[in-house]
């Protein structure tokens, strides 16, 4: 009588190694594109709120101001120069061929651990006119 044998043998471990590797590998790229996205959204919601206060600002001194971290009335009152969790840094400034006095321009560049996303993504602005950058053709602002 032929005695049976249980158990797996070498090679047939190392597949089932590799075919776990392989999927690991692909789940944490997917993982880490996932997380850079929602990571966008921090720098959106800091732009457009500086926008609102910009266009508050704007109805009671009749300018706008690049003082986005100052206190009202000197400033926006909108905190620092980065974002909360620091992802990206913010500034205002002028338009392009305007002043302060009729324009602005809020700038979000990508900080820290964004700086891996992609490169159409890493900077968002908006201006005074609505006028949005990256286009939205681009999928950054969704």
């Amino acid at each position: 009588m032929k005695k049976s044998e249980n158990g797996m043998t070498l090679i047939e471990l190392l597949t089932t190694l590799a075919v776990i590797a392989i999927l690991s590998a692909i789940a944490v790229n997917s993982y880490s594109a996932y997380g850079l996205r929602a990571n966008r959204s921090e720098g959106r919601s800091a732009i457009m709120r500086i926008q609102a206060a910009e266009e508050k600002y704007f109805l009671q001194n009749n300018t706008y101001t690049t003082d986005f971290t100052d206190a009202p009335p000197v400033g926006l009152g909108q905190g620092s120069a980065t974002t909360a969790n620091g992802y990206y840094t913010i500034t205002v400034t002028a338009n392009a061929g305007g002043t302060i006095a009729t324009s602005y321009l809020v700038t979000a560049t990508a900080a820290n651990g964004q700086t891996k996303d992609t490169a159409a993504c890493q900077t968002f602005s908006i201006d005074d006119q609505g006028n949005k950058l990256p286009l939205d053709s681009t999928g950054c602002w969704r």
